[in-house]
């Protein structure tokens, strides 16, 4: 399902009048998220009302705010604290509440995609398996956004990971590039069903967790390695396809099959700042160690919005685009 960048429209407008319980932000950078994607193309859990502006994460730095805000001050810098904000824009007034600040030495880039992908790989390492080092995990679309950050914490923790890609042109390039973050195993689908799977499980035990983002065949196939009572979290379906069990499974290995969506997360948690704080304060650890950092990306000026859209919607993009604001 594609979408005309037509549907775009790069529009001035008016800067909204600050409110006491406002702030006024100058976005830094922004970008283009699967899921913002599908908002566009209507086929989110969420849809914005039109006109909307586009974008759900990002990161910017205080200009000014209400008489009323206390924990935000010029200089801060911001990200979303949920979804929705609109940050494909230079300037905006937004609700306190609505802003979470992070510490302006991150790296512009690590800040910009700190609220949606790291988080979501947090949780599926934090919340389903009691992981500890040594364990490992398996995960497909490992070379997307959630698959980089998953590799780089799990390593940090001493969790192993099992990295499946799809087969493409540049393969060798991108298993050379997941292995500098830290992959332990990085195997294509078609492998999965190969004998040589068990030469993987000589040195590191059968996983208890199975990450899916992308559903169909390869889910099914990833879902044979998983340990008795193992879980599989299915985070995002890039395949379109129904995530396909076999009875044996549910039934021999009594293994669990769970959903995870951050939106819902941070719903749920909204008033829970202990969790969060501890979630933002280690992502923000372990980028200023050096052991988190941003995905590929590429650095696209504002003015150039369509062709950073073209450019997400292509078959094997390895990096992703990044508006510079």
């Amino acid at each position: 399902l594609f979408f005309p960048a037509s549907l775009f429209r790069l529009k001035d407008l008016e800067v909204a009048k600050l409110g006491d319980s406002d702030v006024h932000v100058k976005m830094l950078a922004a970008p283009i998220n699967p899921a913002d994607i599908n908002m566009i193309q209507g086929t989110y859990a969420i849809l914005s009302p039109l006109p909307a502006v586009g974008g759900n994460e990002g990161v910017g730095e205080v200009l000014e705010v209400g008489s009323r805000v206390a924990a935000l001050k010029p200089g801060d810098w911001v990200i979303p604290a949920g979804t929705g904000l609109g940050t494909w824009r230079t300037h905006g007034v937004f609700p306190e509440e609505s802003l979470l600040k992070v510490p302006s030495d991150l790296p512009m880039l690590c800040a910009a995609t700190l609220s949606v992908n790291p988080c979501t790989a947090y949780r599926l390492l934090a919340d389903f398996e009691t992981l500890a080092p040594g364990d490992s995990v398996i995960q497909n679309a490992a070379n997307s956004g959630v698959g980089q950050a998953v590799i780089q914490i799990a390593k940090a923790s001493g969790i192993k990971t099992i990295n499946v890609v799809r087969d493409r042109p540049d393969l060798p390039k991108l298993v050379e590039r997941l292995m500098a973050l830290g992959a332990d195993h990085v195997i294509t689908e078609e492998m999965l069903r190969k004998p040589e799977m068990k030469d993987i499980f000589k040195s590191i035990p059968k996983p208890q967790l199975a990450l899916n983002c992308v559903g169909g065949k390869s889910t099914t196939e990833m879902l044979r390695h998983l340990q008795p009572k193992g879980t599989m979290v299915t985070y995002g379906g890039m395949a379109k396809q129904p995530v396909m069990v076999p009875v044996s499974a549910f039934i021999f290995r009594d293994v669990r099959l769970r959903g995870f969506w951050m939106t819902q997360w941070k719903k749920d948690h909204a008033q829970d700042q202990e969790s969060l704080g501890t979630m933002m304060d280690t992502l923000c650890q372990l980028i200023r160690q050096g052991q988190l950092s941003a995905p590929a990306c590429t650095e696209v000026p504002l003015q150039d919005y369509k062709a950073a859209l073209e450019a997400t919607m292509k078959p094997f993009t390895s990096s992703k685009q990044i508006l510079l604001l």
